[in-house]
């Protein structure tokens, strides 16, 4: 029998740790850089009215999010592609003053470090080129051409392959060109270790700033995984990336991955798509590129909470026309320990 690896704890505190930059002078005029670490809860999240179409326009000030009905203070806002703002005390937002790489321009304390081009979706793929594809190799490729080609202009695109290991075919470009370069290299063959990969692709995009999301295509059951499947699961939810994933397999066929690819994509915010047909494939692609472009992104400092178990996130419309309105968004999280 395989020998199953547990993973021991959360990689991190869902969402991911900002920089901020505080500059400190002292009686001589020098000035000195401290560089602090703080976690920071991002959050994204759809609003759909009675007839499931997105509701697009809505402002800070339209809602209120609640960590186990605690309050939160929302640091910044993000409509679709479009680059954050900070949220002031009065609801009001300006733009975020952030600071290069190399730390010249200082952001003004309790302001998230961004970069200034922190507009669009960072989009990590994730193709089966396992044993599995044999099947349908080029119309899933195709299928991936298509929705890279027809992503927003701002965001990034990362096209990683697997089968027994993970292959980084393309890291995070806005060059489309390169990335179906990099994806049409891909080669079926080999078994599939598909929770590995998941992992591994999971750290990738932590260390990532701004909005990110993973889409899984997967042809087939893992079978040749480490890791346990409920471990992924724990840690994309704790992490707080929307996964979506499509699914080429019958959903009968395979009751166990079915079952994880559901928890995992609804308990981080993302959708689950079972396309046996590459015409379903082309339309999952499309469902997941309007969820990008019709979405909103917040992110937070957690007020002071002694649990530290799960943590309930609840995002409120404060208008009352609003409030038959549904809102699609990941539940919670686990906070990070030992820091």
């Amino acid at each position: 029998m395989k020998n199953i690896l547990r993973i021991a704890g959360p990689l991190a505190l869902a969402g991911v740790a900002a920089c901020v930059w505080l500059r400190a002078q002292d009686q001589n005029e020098d000035q000195t850089t401290f560089h602090v670490k703080v976690d920071m809860v991002v959050l994204s999240f759809e609003v759909m009215d009675t007839h499931g179409k997105y509701v697009n326009g809505i402002k800070p000030s339209d809602f209120k999010v609640y960590e186990d009905d605690i309050p939160q203070k929302v640091a910044t806002f993000a409509e679709g592609n479009r680059a954050p703002v900070q949220v002031l005390d009065n609801g009001s937002t300006r733009a975020v003053r952030t600071a290069p790489v190399d730390g010249a321009n200082v952001a003004p304390p309790g302001v998230a470090d961004l970069r200034q081009d922190a507009s669009g979706t960072n989009v990590f793929v994730l193709f089966d080129t396992s044993n599995y594809m044999y099947r349908g190799f080029v119309y899933a490729s195709d299928a991936i051409a298509d929705f890279i080609r027809g992503l927003d202009r701002a965001d990034s695109i990362a096209v990683y392959t697997y089968s027994r290991n993970l292959n980084r075919a393309v890291p995070l470009v806005r060059d489309r060109n390169r990335a179906i370069s990099g994806l049409r290299t891909a080669v079926a063959g080999d078994d599939s270790a598909l929770y590995n990969c998941l992992l591994l692709t999971l750290r990738d995009a932590a260390r990532v700033p701004g909005r990110k999301v993973v889409i899984v295509f997967s042809n087939g059951p893992d079978n040749a995984s480490m890791v346990a499947p409920d471990d992924v699961r724990a840690v994309a939810e704790d992490e707080g990336i929307p996964i979506y994933v499509i699914s080429t397999s019958e959903v009968n066929n395979d009751p166990i991955s079915a079952t994880i690819f559901r928890r995992i994509s609804s308990n981080t915010g993302g959708k689950n798509y079972f396309a046996k047909t590459w015409q379903k494939q082309v339309e999952a692609f499309e469902n997941i590129r309007e969820d990008l472009g019709n979405s909103y992104t917040v992110t937070y400092y957690p007020q002071p909470n002694p649990n530290e178990g799960f943590r309930r996130i609840r995002i409120e419309l404060t208008d009352e026309a609003m409030r038959k309105f549904k809102i699609r968004a990941r539940p919670g999280y686990r906070p990070q320990r030992g820091f």
